[in-house]
């Protein structure tokens, strides 16, 4: 099991640079790993951790929300350990603050949200150590969590990241997952000047996507 260093709740004070490594049939911490080459302390800040469904060797990706980040753990049989590195620089696109990661069901392409300015990012990850930016969608300030339908037509960008200031557009962004463009918005929630910080579907109609 791999697990960020930071939580969302104290990393704007506190954040981290790495990443732990937990043997789950013992609860043997394995080791930490930056996720940059940044001196320390970087103040990355990893958010989230993802396994690609299926991959040999296990890689899991990592989004570092101060650094802007994407990282890849690829797991080393010789070692039996885990290798980190950074794989992709979300400035070079303009976009910051990198939190949530998703699947398709094919598992061959990553969706990342990045908070600031909000955009859904759509990577291919048939190579898996080497992620490739196809799109860029933009949805809106704080571009947050995601819904996926179980039929993956559609998914639902919730454009809020605990109300910060920039970052709390309260829309959410509707996106077509086979034409991948934006087709609509749900301003619902923001025009009666709430934010909504969270969303899911109903089982019935979602998809867990690589969740």
């Amino acid at each position: 099991m791999v697990v960020a260093g930071d939580d969302i709740s104290p990393v704007f004070d506190y954040p981290g640079e790495a990443i732990g490594v937990i043997e789950l049939s013992t609860g043997k911490t394995i080791g930490t790993h930056k996720v940059s080459s940044k001196p320390s302390p970087a103040g990355d800040a990893p958010v989230e951790v993802l396994f690609l469904p299926g991959a040999t060797p296990p890689i899991a990706y990592v989004t570092n929300m101060y650094g802007g980040t994407l990282s890849a753990a690829v797991w080393n049989p010789g070692t039996k350990d885990f290798e980190v590195s950074p794989v992709f620089d979300f400035g070079t696109v303009k976009a910051g603050v990198p939190l949530e990661m998703y699947f398709n069901p094919k598992g061959d392409r990553l969706y990342v949200t990045t908070a600031k300015p909000g955009h859904l990012h759509i990577f291919d990850v048939s190579i898996p150590k080497s992620p490739r930016l196809l799109k860029s969608l933009p949805a809106a300030e704080g571009a947050h969590h995601v819904a996926f339908t179980a039929d993956w037509k559609y998914a639902f960008v919730q454009n809020t990241l605990l109300s910060l200031p920039g970052m709390s557009d309260g829309s959410v962004t509707i996106v077509d997952l086979t034409t991948e463009e934006v087709v609509g918005s749900i301003d619902t929630l923001k025009k009666k000047g709430l934010n909504p910080n969270s969303i899911v579907l109903l089982p019935q109609w979602n998809h867990p996507a690589g969740h």
